[in-house]
Protein backbone atom coordinates (compact mmCIF):
# COMPACT_ATOMS: atom_id res chain seq x y z
CA UNK A 1 0.00 0.00 0.00
CA UNK A 2 2.83 2.86 0.70
CA UNK A 3 4.64 1.65 -2.20
CA UNK A 4 1.26 2.40 -4.46
CA UNK A 5 0.70 5.62 -2.40
CA UNK A 6 4.18 6.79 -2.85
CA UNK A 7 3.53 6.12 -6.88
CA UNK A 8 0.38 7.87 -7.05
CA UNK A 9 2.30 10.95 -5.09
CA UNK A 10 5.18 10.73 -7.61
CA UNK A 11 2.70 10.75 -10.40
CA UNK A 12 0.51 13.68 -9.23
CA UNK A 13 3.87 15.98 -8.59
CA UNK A 14 4.87 15.38 -11.65
CA UNK A 15 1.93 16.15 -13.18
CA UNK A 16 1.95 19.37 -11.25
CA UNK A 17 4.92 20.26 -12.15
CA UNK A 18 4.12 19.60 -15.92
CA UNK A 19 1.07 21.33 -15.83
CA UNK A 20 2.64 24.20 -14.41
CA UNK A 21 5.40 24.26 -17.52
CA UNK A 22 2.29 23.95 -19.83
CA UNK A 23 0.87 26.92 -18.16
CA UNK A 24 3.40 28.76 -18.06
CA UNK A 25 4.52 28.44 -21.88
CA UNK A 26 0.94 28.78 -22.85
CA UNK A 27 0.68 31.83 -21.04
CA UNK A 28 3.50 33.83 -22.19
CA UNK A 29 3.66 34.96 -25.83
CA UNK A 30 7.72 34.96 -27.02
CA UNK A 31 9.00 37.42 -29.59
CA UNK A 32 11.61 36.75 -31.48
CA UNK A 33 13.70 40.04 -31.76
CA UNK A 34 16.79 40.79 -34.07
CA UNK A 35 18.21 44.09 -32.17
CA UNK A 36 20.63 46.95 -34.05
CA UNK A 37 22.89 46.93 -31.31
CA UNK A 38 25.78 49.67 -31.03
CA UNK A 39 27.59 48.60 -27.56
CA UNK A 40 29.97 52.17 -28.52
CA UNK A 41 26.99 54.30 -27.74
CA UNK A 42 26.49 56.83 -24.81
CA UNK A 43 24.34 54.78 -22.42
CA UNK A 44 24.20 51.51 -24.31
CA UNK A 45 24.34 49.81 -21.21
CA UNK A 46 20.73 51.05 -20.08
CA UNK A 47 19.35 50.10 -23.56
CA UNK A 48 18.79 46.95 -21.50
CA UNK A 49 16.71 47.99 -18.33
CA UNK A 50 15.20 51.65 -20.30
CA UNK A 51 13.83 49.49 -23.42
CA UNK A 52 13.49 45.50 -23.00
CA UNK A 53 13.09 45.19 -19.45
CA UNK A 54 10.63 47.82 -18.63
CA UNK A 55 8.46 46.15 -21.53
CA UNK A 56 8.20 43.04 -20.14
CA UNK A 57 7.67 44.54 -16.81
CA UNK A 58 5.09 46.11 -18.22
CA UNK A 59 3.76 43.20 -20.16
CA UNK A 60 4.33 40.17 -18.07
CA UNK A 61 1.99 38.14 -20.68
CA UNK A 62 5.06 38.96 -23.32
CA UNK A 63 8.36 36.77 -23.19
CA UNK A 64 11.39 38.89 -25.59
CA UNK A 65 13.81 36.49 -26.66
CA UNK A 66 16.76 39.14 -28.94
CA UNK A 67 19.37 38.76 -30.23
CA UNK A 68 21.88 41.51 -30.77
CA UNK A 69 24.03 42.67 -33.52
CA UNK A 70 25.76 45.28 -35.22
CA UNK A 71 26.88 47.04 -38.39
CA UNK A 72 27.83 44.23 -41.00
CA UNK A 73 26.90 41.07 -38.80
CA UNK A 74 23.29 42.59 -38.17
CA UNK A 75 23.14 42.91 -42.15
CA UNK A 76 24.42 39.51 -43.20
CA UNK A 77 22.84 37.47 -40.35
CA UNK A 78 19.17 39.78 -41.88
CA UNK A 79 19.98 38.46 -45.59
CA UNK A 80 20.37 35.06 -44.30
CA UNK A 81 17.23 35.15 -41.99
CA UNK A 82 15.61 36.17 -45.38
CA UNK A 83 17.19 33.24 -47.23
CA UNK A 84 16.36 30.58 -45.19
CA UNK A 85 12.75 31.86 -44.40
CA UNK A 86 13.09 32.41 -40.85
CA UNK A 87 12.77 35.96 -39.85
CA UNK A 88 12.62 37.34 -36.47
CA UNK A 89 9.12 38.22 -35.62
CA UNK A 90 10.25 41.91 -34.55
CA UNK A 91 13.44 43.29 -36.21
CA UNK A 92 15.07 46.91 -36.38
CA UNK A 93 15.32 47.41 -40.15
CA UNK A 94 15.72 50.80 -42.54
CA UNK A 95 13.00 51.82 -45.17
CA UNK A 96 14.98 50.54 -47.83
CA UNK A 97 18.93 50.70 -48.35
CA UNK A 98 20.67 47.91 -46.45
CA UNK A 99 17.18 46.47 -45.97
CA UNK A 100 15.61 46.32 -49.17
CA UNK A 101 15.29 42.40 -49.40
CA UNK A 102 13.00 42.60 -46.46
CA UNK A 103 10.95 45.26 -48.23
CA UNK A 104 10.83 44.31 -51.64
CA UNK A 105 10.29 40.62 -51.00
CA UNK A 106 7.38 41.82 -48.77
CA UNK A 107 8.55 40.13 -45.68
CA UNK A 108 7.49 42.78 -43.68
CA UNK A 109 3.76 43.45 -42.65
CA UNK A 110 2.04 46.39 -43.68
CA UNK A 111 1.38 48.28 -39.95
CA UNK A 112 -0.18 51.16 -42.16
CA UNK A 113 -3.75 49.24 -41.26
CA UNK A 114 -2.72 48.69 -37.60
CA UNK A 115 -1.81 52.68 -37.37
CA UNK A 116 -5.47 53.19 -39.00
CA UNK A 117 -6.76 50.50 -36.38
CA UNK A 118 -5.24 52.43 -33.21
CA UNK A 119 -5.49 55.87 -34.46
CA UNK A 120 -1.56 56.64 -34.28
CA UNK A 121 -1.61 58.68 -37.16
CA UNK A 122 -1.94 62.12 -35.57
CA UNK A 123 1.20 61.65 -33.53
CA UNK A 124 3.96 60.71 -36.07
CA UNK A 125 5.03 63.29 -38.85
CA UNK A 126 3.34 62.93 -42.39
CA UNK A 127 6.75 62.32 -43.84
CA UNK A 128 7.11 59.12 -41.05
CA UNK A 129 3.92 57.76 -42.39
CA UNK A 130 3.98 57.94 -45.98
CA UNK A 131 4.93 54.88 -47.44
CA UNK A 132 6.23 56.46 -50.59
CA UNK A 133 9.36 57.15 -48.47
CA UNK A 134 9.92 52.69 -48.27
CA UNK A 135 11.00 50.55 -50.39
CA UNK A 136 8.06 48.25 -49.92
CA UNK A 137 5.84 50.78 -51.25
CA UNK A 138 3.81 50.17 -47.87
CA UNK A 139 4.37 51.13 -44.14
CA UNK A 140 6.76 47.98 -43.42
CA UNK A 141 8.19 49.43 -40.55
CA UNK A 142 7.27 52.69 -38.22
CA UNK A 143 10.19 54.71 -38.47
CA UNK A 144 12.16 56.91 -35.75
CA UNK A 145 13.55 59.47 -37.24
CA UNK A 146 14.67 61.66 -39.76
CA UNK A 147 18.39 61.29 -40.74
CA UNK A 148 20.70 63.54 -42.32
CA UNK A 149 23.64 60.67 -43.29
CA UNK A 150 26.56 63.59 -43.17
CA UNK A 151 26.96 65.68 -40.63
CA UNK A 152 30.47 67.86 -40.88
CA UNK A 153 31.76 67.80 -37.52
CA UNK A 154 34.08 70.47 -36.99
CA UNK A 155 36.46 70.79 -33.93
CA UNK A 156 37.25 74.95 -33.23
CA UNK A 157 39.73 74.06 -30.22
CA UNK A 158 42.17 72.81 -33.29
CA UNK A 159 41.63 75.02 -35.74
CA UNK A 160 42.02 78.04 -32.91
CA UNK A 161 45.86 76.43 -32.08
CA UNK A 162 46.43 76.66 -36.14
CA UNK A 163 45.03 79.75 -36.15
CA UNK A 164 42.34 79.12 -38.37
CA UNK A 165 38.83 79.82 -39.32
CA UNK A 166 35.82 77.14 -40.37
CA UNK A 167 36.56 76.31 -44.13
CA UNK A 168 33.55 77.70 -45.76
CA UNK A 169 34.49 76.30 -49.13
CA UNK A 170 36.85 73.31 -50.60
CA UNK A 171 39.14 75.52 -51.38
CA UNK A 172 39.62 76.70 -48.13
CA UNK A 173 39.47 73.21 -47.07
CA UNK A 174 41.89 72.37 -49.55
CA UNK A 175 44.47 75.55 -48.27
CA UNK A 176 44.05 74.59 -44.74
CA UNK A 177 45.71 70.87 -45.18
CA UNK A 178 49.67 72.24 -44.99
CA UNK A 179 48.49 74.57 -42.05
CA UNK A 180 47.21 71.29 -40.41
CA UNK A 181 49.82 69.00 -41.11
CA UNK A 182 52.44 71.45 -40.05
CA UNK A 183 51.04 71.17 -36.15
CA UNK A 184 50.62 66.94 -36.29
CA UNK A 185 46.60 67.62 -36.86
CA UNK A 186 44.96 65.40 -40.09
CA UNK A 187 42.22 67.53 -41.45
CA UNK A 188 39.23 65.16 -42.26
CA UNK A 189 38.57 62.31 -39.70
CA UNK A 190 36.84 59.37 -41.42
CA UNK A 191 36.16 55.49 -40.58
CA UNK A 192 36.19 54.22 -44.30
CA UNK A 193 37.39 50.88 -43.93
CA UNK A 194 33.45 49.75 -44.07
CA UNK A 195 32.79 50.67 -47.28
CA UNK A 196 29.16 51.62 -46.67
CA UNK A 197 30.63 54.80 -44.85
CA UNK A 198 32.04 56.97 -47.53
CA UNK A 199 28.62 55.90 -49.93
CA UNK A 200 26.09 57.27 -47.49
CA UNK A 201 28.15 59.73 -45.02
CA UNK A 202 29.66 61.97 -48.08
CA UNK A 203 29.48 60.67 -51.24
CA UNK A 204 25.79 61.09 -51.65
CA UNK A 205 25.77 64.34 -50.72
CA UNK A 206 28.79 64.67 -53.55
CA UNK A 207 26.32 63.45 -56.04
CA UNK A 208 23.64 65.41 -55.33
CA UNK A 209 25.41 68.47 -55.40
CA UNK A 210 27.13 67.77 -58.54
CA UNK A 211 24.12 65.86 -59.71
CA UNK A 212 20.96 68.22 -58.88
CA UNK A 213 17.94 67.63 -56.98
CA UNK A 214 16.06 64.10 -58.41
CA UNK A 215 19.09 62.84 -59.75
CA UNK A 216 18.44 59.47 -58.97
CA UNK A 217 14.88 59.82 -60.73
CA UNK A 218 16.08 60.10 -63.90
CA UNK A 219 18.59 57.20 -63.49
CA UNK A 220 16.31 54.74 -62.66
CA UNK A 221 14.13 56.22 -65.36
CA UNK A 222 16.91 55.41 -68.21
CA UNK A 223 17.23 59.63 -68.75
CA UNK A 224 20.43 59.51 -67.26
CA UNK A 225 23.17 57.22 -66.59
CA UNK A 226 26.20 56.94 -63.88
CA UNK A 227 28.49 57.11 -66.66
CA UNK A 228 27.10 60.36 -67.62
CA UNK A 229 29.93 63.80 -66.73
CA UNK A 230 27.97 65.15 -63.48
CA UNK A 231 28.01 61.49 -61.33
CA UNK A 232 31.88 60.97 -62.88
CA UNK A 233 32.49 64.16 -61.82
CA UNK A 234 31.11 63.73 -58.52
CA UNK A 235 33.08 60.15 -58.27
CA UNK A 236 36.25 62.51 -59.33
CA UNK A 237 35.64 65.03 -56.68
CA UNK A 238 36.48 62.08 -54.03
CA UNK A 239 39.32 60.96 -56.00
CA UNK A 240 40.59 64.41 -55.64
CA UNK A 241 39.60 64.30 -51.59
CA UNK A 242 42.79 62.13 -51.68
CA UNK A 243 44.79 63.45 -54.17
CA UNK A 244 44.66 66.58 -52.59
CA UNK A 245 45.41 65.33 -48.83
CA UNK A 246 42.15 66.57 -47.44
CA UNK A 247 41.43 62.90 -46.76
CA UNK A 248 44.05 60.48 -45.97
CA UNK A 249 44.46 56.93 -47.22
CA UNK A 250 44.66 55.93 -43.55
CA UNK A 251 40.94 56.36 -43.14
CA UNK A 252 40.77 53.34 -45.44
CA UNK A 253 41.37 51.29 -42.79
CA UNK A 254 40.29 53.05 -39.87
CA UNK A 255 37.32 51.15 -37.99
CA UNK A 256 34.16 52.49 -37.51
CA UNK A 257 34.44 52.24 -33.61
CA UNK A 258 38.05 53.95 -33.82
CA UNK A 259 37.39 56.72 -35.22
CA UNK A 260 35.32 58.75 -33.01
CA UNK A 261 38.10 58.20 -30.10
CA UNK A 262 40.45 60.19 -32.56
CA UNK A 263 38.19 63.01 -33.28
CA UNK A 264 37.44 63.21 -29.52
CA UNK A 265 41.00 63.50 -28.53
CA UNK A 266 41.94 66.58 -31.15
CA UNK A 267 43.70 63.93 -33.91
CA UNK A 268 42.19 66.44 -36.31
CA UNK A 269 39.94 69.20 -37.50
CA UNK A 270 37.00 67.89 -39.01
CA UNK A 271 34.79 64.97 -38.79
CA UNK A 272 32.75 63.62 -41.45
CA UNK A 273 29.74 60.61 -40.09
CA UNK A 274 25.81 61.12 -39.47
CA UNK A 275 23.96 62.45 -37.53
CA UNK A 276 23.64 59.89 -35.38
CA UNK A 277 27.11 59.73 -34.58
CA UNK A 278 26.43 62.33 -31.78
CA UNK A 279 25.76 59.35 -29.50
CA UNK A 280 29.06 58.14 -29.01
CA UNK A 281 30.68 61.45 -27.71
CA UNK A 282 27.77 62.41 -25.28
CA UNK A 283 27.83 61.26 -21.37
CA UNK A 284 26.62 57.80 -20.89
CA UNK A 285 24.54 57.55 -18.07
CA UNK A 286 25.31 54.71 -16.80
CA UNK A 287 29.00 55.74 -16.21
CA UNK A 288 28.42 59.75 -16.18
CA UNK A 289 31.35 59.72 -18.62
CA UNK A 290 31.29 61.22 -22.34
CA UNK A 291 34.12 61.31 -25.38
CA UNK A 292 33.49 64.99 -24.93
CA UNK A 293 32.08 66.08 -21.70
CA UNK A 294 29.94 68.45 -21.64
CA UNK A 295 32.06 71.32 -21.21
CA UNK A 296 33.84 71.26 -24.07
CA UNK A 297 30.89 70.21 -26.06
CA UNK A 298 31.11 74.04 -27.36
CA UNK A 299 34.08 73.40 -28.87
CA UNK A 300 32.30 71.49 -31.70
CA UNK A 301 30.49 72.86 -34.76
CA UNK A 302 27.93 70.51 -36.52
CA UNK A 303 26.81 71.54 -40.04
CA UNK A 304 27.25 70.36 -43.87
CA UNK A 305 30.37 69.83 -45.63
CA UNK A 306 31.69 73.19 -47.37
CA UNK A 307 30.44 74.24 -50.85
CA UNK A 308 31.94 72.59 -53.50
CA UNK A 309 32.49 75.18 -56.47
CA UNK A 310 31.12 74.55 -60.02
CA UNK A 311 28.15 72.22 -58.70
CA UNK A 312 24.61 72.90 -58.95
CA UNK A 313 23.73 73.53 -55.51
CA UNK A 314 25.80 73.76 -52.11
CA UNK A 315 24.81 73.68 -48.51
CA UNK A 316 22.63 70.70 -49.51
CA UNK A 317 22.52 67.54 -47.41
CA UNK A 318 21.88 63.60 -47.64
CA UNK A 319 18.91 63.04 -45.72
CA UNK A 320 16.71 59.84 -45.65
CA UNK A 321 13.72 58.46 -43.06
CA UNK A 322 14.91 57.11 -40.90
CA UNK A 323 15.14 53.41 -38.88
CA UNK A 324 12.30 51.69 -37.16
CA UNK A 325 10.98 48.32 -36.44
CA UNK A 326 8.62 46.08 -38.30
CA UNK A 327 6.70 42.66 -38.28
CA UNK A 328 7.37 39.90 -39.82
CA UNK A 329 4.82 38.99 -42.24
CA UNK A 330 4.91 35.72 -41.82
CA UNK A 331 2.72 36.05 -38.57
CA UNK A 332 -1.12 35.67 -39.19
CA UNK A 333 -3.30 39.02 -38.81
CA UNK A 334 -5.16 39.19 -36.16
CA UNK A 335 -3.57 36.45 -33.95
CA UNK A 336 -2.56 37.11 -30.62
CA UNK A 337 1.20 36.69 -31.91
CA UNK A 338 0.39 40.33 -33.99
CA UNK A 339 -1.06 41.45 -30.99
CA UNK A 340 1.88 41.39 -29.16
CA UNK A 341 4.35 42.17 -31.95
CA UNK A 342 2.37 45.15 -32.58
CA UNK A 343 2.05 46.51 -28.88
CA UNK A 344 6.24 46.01 -28.81
CA UNK A 345 6.51 47.91 -31.87
CA UNK A 346 4.28 50.60 -30.69
CA UNK A 347 6.64 51.11 -27.67
CA UNK A 348 9.77 50.68 -29.83
CA UNK A 349 9.08 54.24 -31.44
CA UNK A 350 6.83 55.33 -29.12
CA UNK A 351 7.17 58.76 -27.21
CA UNK A 352 8.91 57.34 -24.19
CA UNK A 353 11.54 55.92 -26.11
CA UNK A 354 12.14 58.87 -28.84
CA UNK A 355 12.24 61.38 -25.93
CA UNK A 356 15.17 58.81 -24.27
CA UNK A 357 16.66 58.54 -27.51
CA UNK A 358 16.89 62.18 -28.04
CA UNK A 359 18.23 62.91 -24.69
CA UNK A 360 20.97 59.56 -24.86
CA UNK A 361 22.12 61.20 -28.56
CA UNK A 362 20.42 57.84 -30.43
CA UNK A 363 18.54 60.43 -32.38
CA UNK A 364 18.14 63.83 -33.36
CA UNK A 365 15.01 64.65 -34.94
CA UNK A 366 11.77 62.58 -33.64
CA UNK A 367 8.98 61.28 -36.17
CA UNK A 368 6.73 61.71 -33.05
CA UNK A 369 4.68 64.78 -33.05
CA UNK A 370 4.00 64.93 -28.91
CA UNK A 371 7.56 65.29 -27.75
CA UNK A 372 8.84 68.47 -26.40
CA UNK A 373 12.37 69.09 -26.85
CA UNK A 374 12.74 71.74 -25.03
CA UNK A 375 12.06 69.79 -21.42
CA UNK A 376 14.91 67.24 -22.18
CA UNK A 377 17.84 67.28 -20.35
CA UNK A 378 20.45 67.27 -23.75
CA UNK A 379 24.18 68.54 -23.92
CA UNK A 380 25.32 70.88 -26.20
CA UNK A 381 26.33 68.33 -28.72
CA UNK A 382 22.84 67.52 -28.95
CA UNK A 383 21.34 70.61 -29.73
CA UNK A 384 23.59 71.11 -32.08
CA UNK A 385 22.91 68.00 -34.10
CA UNK A 386 18.87 68.82 -33.75
CA UNK A 387 19.69 72.35 -35.42
CA UNK A 388 20.91 70.43 -38.51
CA UNK A 389 18.63 70.94 -40.42
CA UNK A 390 18.98 75.00 -40.57
CA UNK A 391 22.78 74.43 -41.66
CA UNK A 392 21.39 72.83 -45.53
CA UNK A 393 18.36 74.46 -47.25
CA UNK A 394 17.98 71.47 -50.25
CA UNK A 395 17.97 67.78 -49.28
CA UNK A 396 19.04 64.97 -51.62
CA UNK A 397 18.74 60.98 -51.34
CA UNK A 398 21.52 58.66 -49.89
CA UNK A 399 22.09 56.49 -52.48
CA UNK A 400 21.77 53.21 -50.57
CA UNK A 401 18.37 54.15 -50.01
CA UNK A 402 17.46 55.19 -53.67
CA UNK A 403 19.14 51.88 -54.96
CA UNK A 404 18.98 48.21 -54.68
CA UNK A 405 21.62 46.76 -53.22
CA UNK A 406 23.12 44.96 -56.48
CA UNK A 407 23.70 48.83 -57.45
CA UNK A 408 24.69 50.56 -54.50
CA UNK A 409 26.97 47.55 -53.11
CA UNK A 410 29.21 47.70 -56.48
CA UNK A 411 29.35 51.85 -55.72
CA UNK A 412 30.26 51.23 -52.06
CA UNK A 413 33.38 49.26 -53.27
CA UNK A 414 34.22 51.81 -56.12
CA UNK A 415 34.25 54.94 -53.53
CA UNK A 416 36.83 52.48 -51.96
CA UNK A 417 38.99 51.62 -55.51
CA UNK A 418 38.88 54.94 -55.71
CA UNK A 419 40.41 55.84 -52.75
CA UNK A 420 43.45 53.28 -53.20
CA UNK A 421 43.82 54.26 -56.74
CA UNK A 422 43.28 50.68 -57.93
CA UNK A 423 40.08 51.82 -60.01
CA UNK A 424 39.41 55.47 -61.57
CA UNK A 425 36.02 57.44 -61.76
CA UNK A 426 35.32 56.35 -65.36
CA UNK A 427 35.81 52.59 -64.28
CA UNK A 428 33.92 52.92 -60.95
CA UNK A 429 30.65 54.57 -63.61
CA UNK A 430 30.80 51.79 -66.20
CA UNK A 431 31.06 49.10 -63.28
CA UNK A 432 27.75 50.95 -61.30
CA UNK A 433 25.56 51.12 -64.50
CA UNK A 434 26.65 47.87 -65.74
CA UNK A 435 25.42 46.52 -62.23
CA UNK A 436 21.75 49.13 -62.56
CA UNK A 437 21.62 47.29 -66.11
CA UNK A 438 21.85 44.05 -64.48
CA UNK A 439 19.53 44.26 -61.99
CA UNK A 440 16.61 46.12 -64.35
CA UNK A 441 16.77 43.31 -66.24
CA UNK A 442 16.12 40.79 -63.68
CA UNK A 443 13.25 42.76 -62.65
Amino acid sequence: MKKVLYGLLIVLIAAGILGACKGQSSDKIELRVLNYYDMTAASAADEIPVIWEAFEKAHPDIKIIREDLFNDPFHNKVESYAAANQLPDVMYAWPSGRSTTLHTKKLLKDLGPLVQKDGLASQYTAAALDPSGQASGYLGILPRAITSTSAFYINLEVLRDCGLEPARTYAELKAQVPVLKAKGYDTILMANQDTWVMQSCLFSLVAGRFCGEGWEQKILAGAAKFTDPDFVAALSFIKSLYDDGVLSKTTLTTGYGDVVGQFATNKGAYYIDGDWRVAAFVTDKSTGQALIPPEKQGNVRITVFPDIEGTKFNRSDSVVLGTGWGISASIPAGSPKEEAAWKLVQWLSGKEIQSWLLETGGIATPTRNDINVGSLKLEPMQVAVGSLTKEYDKSTVVIDGAFDGAVHVPINDGLQAIGMGTQTPQQVAATAQAALETWQAAQ
